[in-house]
Order: structure tokens, then C-alpha cells, then sequence
């Protein structure tokens, strides 16, 4: 199971269902464990019988909410950790401590997701400074324009945290489309991308081919059938 961490104060949900439904129509099966403070996930994701700590199916995706560590995960599944059966644990995570219960020290990727707003940047590197090793995370900035002044700033800001920022990063638009589109999304409780700009979709796409770099030639066509 490769494990995916999205780390900070930025709502990251609608974002992290997105990937997760591209990757089960690669046939992977995904669960995404939603630890943050606001449990976001609790709300806009349909559930029969919620209860403090719960796994929930939708739209082919399984969403855990509630829970405090990947072990947890696994005694309510019945099952031990090296036996969950998913090909993807995608972590949406606020807080360090619960993140390095999820093992994001040794995951797969690890995207850091902000705006540029002053509380989720700040928030966002008070989550940084939490972790006891250093963590390699690839940035995913929300803005209605990224300068090269503004990724500047985010890396003074970080200079003596452990994070070890990759080359790369993603560009996501700040864009009042997009948010209408997922409202509308929420609403109908569907994952469409028809109704996202072309640069959030772009973003999602880059995302994805960096956990599945061998489908990068099918993903325009899958998402173009979502």
C-alpha cells in the first residue's frame, strides 16, 4: 500500500477525492483517511450510520473519518496494517503528531497544500516545525498567481524546518469557477471534472502522474470520461 500525505492548513478535501477517484478508475482501490481538525469529510461525504469513527463508500472510494493512527484503521477493519487491502492511503492531515502516526515520514509523496492567506501558510509551517525527521513534499500552491517572489517567501518562511522541498511543484488557480463547480459537486454528491477550469484539472493530472507515472499517457482521456 503506498501512502500519500497532504499536509496542511489549506481544504484539501475536494482535492484529495479527485485524485482518489482518477486512481480508482486506474483500477487502484483507495481509501482516504480524512485526521483533520475540522473533519470536513464528515460532512460532504454521504454516510448511512456515522458514528465518532467510521469507514464509508463513495463513488468507488472508501473514506475513514475520525480515526487517530493507521493502526486504528486497521483494528476496525479487523485486519493488521500490512494486510489492508488498498493500493492507496491518501492522508489529509493538519497536525504533526497525527501524521507520523500515518507514517508520512516514510510515504510514498507527500504534498504540502497552502494558499498564500497568511493563517494557512503560518499554520501550515507550524506543522512543518512538528516533525522530529525530515520529510521530502512537493509543493501545491493555490493562488490566482504564483511569483516566483511568493515561492521565495514560502521557502524563508520554512528555513529551519525539516522539510526538504522537491524541485517540482504544482500550481492549483484560486478561481471562483472551480469552487462553484465542487459546491455544485457536493451538492449532487458526484465527482465531476467537466465543470473544474483546465488548470485545475492540469494540476490534478500532475499530481496523479507523480504517484502513477506509467498512466500519464491515459489520464487526459480518463478524466475527459469522469
Amino acid at each position: 500500500m503506498k501512502e500519500v500525505g497532504f499536509i496542511g492548513a489549506f481544504d484539501k478535501t475536494d482535492l484529495i477525492i479527485y485524485i482518489a477517484k482518477i486512481l480508482t478508475v486506474l483500477g487502484k482501490r483507495v481509501l482516504i483517511a480524512d485526521t483533520t481538525i475540522t473533519q470536513k469529510a464528515r460532512y460532504v461525504v454521504p454516510a448511512l450510520n456515522p458514528t465518532l469513527s467510521y469507514i464509508t463508500e463513495f463513488e468507488e472510494i472508501d473514506i475513514a473519518v475520525g480515526f487517530s493512527s493507521l493502526e486504528a484503521i486497521a483494528e476496525y477493519t479487523n485486519r493488521p496494517v500490512n494486510q489492508l487491502e488498498y493500493d492507496y492511503l491518501l492522508v489529509d492531515v493538519d497536525d504533526a503528531k497525527l501524521a507520523m502516526n500515518f507514517r508520512v515520514d516514510i510515504a510514498s509523496e507527500n504534498f504540502f497544500v497552502t494558499s498564500f492567506d497568511t493563517y494557512e501558510i503560518r499554520k501550515g509551517l507550524e506543522i512543518l516545525n512538528g516533525f522530529p525527521t525530515p520529510i521530502k513534499m512537493t509543493k501545491a500552491l493555490f493562488s490566482k498567481e504564483v511569483t516566483k517572489e511568493d515561492d521565495d517567501y514560502l521557502n524563508y518562511l520554512s528555513l529551519g524546518s525539516k522539510v526538504m522541498w522537491e524541485n517540482d511543484r504544482v500550481y492549483f488557480p484560486l478561481e471562483m469557477g472551480d469552487k462553484t463547480a465542487m459546491i455544485e459537486n457536493q451538492k449532487v454528491s458526484k465527482v465531476r471534472f467537466d465543470n473544474l477550469t483546465q488548470m485545475y484539472k492540469d494540476g490534478l493530472e500532475y499530481m496523479v502522474a507523480k504517484l502513477e507515472p506509467d498512466s500519464q499517457a491515459k489520464l487526459r482521456k480518463i478524466m475527459k470520461e469522469i
